[in-house]
């Protein structure tokens, strides 16, 4: 229902109310988290934040678009939305009238890697949020007609996000090529015959396979402690049945072993700027962690800001396009995405553009990065995070985004540490292995979005 960035964002947004020197017991740990799981296997993470008297409870899923079944693309984000159509004792409608009615604000999300669920409230109401959504995740009463009521919902948000938006539909190409035989090229709402096709029993199928909490991460932060926030678990979580199929590790199969060049081209008369994308496969934390956190870093570096390399090279000095930039998403669980992308100015040609910033890729492969970069951008990734610990739904974004994805609490804790023992080989070795633009062995997408061609009718 809503769109959230990845995890290093939130980092950027929410993580550095943090001095820019870290104290002297640097180690320490960054949230301080406190962790328990129920015999059932519901992995239980709190951060603590007693500035003010609320909560955000949230449930996360390892469950997301990637785990759709062949044939069945977007049944993971349909399902969120079938989840507040009833449950067993909060009849359909309800969930979001009562959060309201308590003065509280709830949502949810779909990613490719989970499914998401959260209540923000005053912590005396932090009970009935537990019992509400606990009966909702092995309860579900769908009422009759609902499904297809949702149906539709579903399928006109479809056409709103691509079929009526032409760089949406052009984004959907460029995965679609960059993970051929593997899920992550599939949108993740669907494609729009495959949602028309879905059925209320395939609906139920899913939310039988997967909606379990052995299969679930509760994640609280806010004005509670775990002496308090256990008792409550056990008694509206602990009862779940657990699934023992879900203790298995995920495995979505292998990505098609393509190499090389390929281009999409899309034209279309609302688009009023040309727009070259680049965008290729880069390992995600989980994978290699020291080579995603360098890409991280690289991010920084060069497309941090009008001070950093790509606006100087390419905007100031070469003057080819009016911004220029790159996007680091490795946060996922299985491959990352790595996006090139600029906005040429006029008469410039775009394959001469795209040499420009590959030649920046170039740079780094041969002379490294300076340590007067290195050090700005990690001031930089740790001044931004200026509002961490006194945010309350930011830290448990993170936890949840990072631990679905297969990433560890100890992860998220030491990670300012962790980026701060970066080096420049670090980033010159991550640079060579994976973004080495003369590397024969790798696939690159390359996109141009386009005005629609002018015709000639001679």
């Amino acid at each position: 229902m809503i769109r959230i960035v990845p995890v290093f964002y939130l980092f950027i947004f929410v993580i550095c109310q943090l001095p820019l020197v870290m104290p002297a017991q640097a180690a320490q740990k960054l949230f301080n988290a406190k962790t328990a799981t129920l015999e059932n296997g519901l992995q239980i993470v709190l951060i603590e934040n007693h500035r003010a008297p609320i909560v955000t409870h949230m449930v996360w899923y390892r469950v997301g678009g990637a785990d759709d079944p062949l044939g069945k693309s977007g049944l993971a984000h349909m399902f969120e939305h079938l989840m507040f159509k009833g449950s067993k004792n909060v009849p359909s409608g309800e969930f979001s009238k009562q959060v309201r009615a308590l003065g509280g604000q709830d949502n949810a999300f779909t990613s490719y890697d989970y499914t998401a669920y959260y209540q923000s409230i005053a912590v005396e109401h932090l009970e009935n949020m537990m019992r509400m959504e606990s009966d909702r995740m092995q309860s579900l009463n769908l009422p009759p007609n609902d499904f297809a009521s949702e149906q539709k919902v579903v399928m006109e948000e479809r056409r709103q996000r691509s079929e009526n938006d032409p760089s949406g539909y052009f984004y959907e190409q460029l995965g679609y090529n960059l993970f051929p035989k593997h899920s992550y090229g599939i949108p993740l709402i669907g494609w729009m015959d495959e949602i028309a096709a879905l059925t209320e029993e395939d609906a139920i199928a899913f939310y039988k396979k997967w909606y379990a909490p052995n299969n679930a991460i509760l994640v609280v932060s806010g004005d509670i402690t775990m002496d308090d926030l256990l008792p409550l678990a056990k008694k509206y979580y602990g009862t779940l049945t657990a699934y023992p199929a879900l203790d298995e590790p995920r495995d979505r199969g292998s990505i098609a072993p393509f190499i090389g060049r390929n281009k999409v081209v899309y034209h279309h008369p609302r688009i009023q700027q040309p727009q070259l994308v680049q965008i290729q496969r880069i390992p995600s934390v989980r994978t290699d962690k020291k080579s995603g956190y360098a890409l991280q870093i690289l991010e920084d570096i060069l497309s941090g800001g009008p001070t950093t390399r790509f606006y100087k090279s390419i905007v100031i000095e070469q003057k080819l396009a009016s911004n220029a930039g790159l996007s680091v998403s490795n946060d996922s669980y299985d491959d990352g995405r790595f996006y090139l992308y600029a906005t040429p100015l006029a008469g410039i040609d775009l394959d001469k553009l795209e040499t420009a910033l590959e030649n920046e890729l170039r740079k780094i492969i041969t002379d490294g990065v300076t340590d007067e970069e290195l050090q700005e951008a990690k001031d930089r990734v740790q001044a931004d995070a200026i509002f961490a610990l006194d945010s309350v739904t930011g830290p448990a974004m993170i936890f949840g985004r990072a631990l679905t994805s297969g990433q560890s609490v100890d992860d998220v804790e030491n990670w300012p540490t962790d980026m701060q023992a970066i080096t420049k080989e670090d980033i010159q070795s991550a640079v060579k292995t994976y973004l080495n633009p003369d590397d024969p062995n790798k696939l690159v997408i390359t996109g141009h979005l386009l005005p629609e061609e002018v015709k000639n009718d001679q």
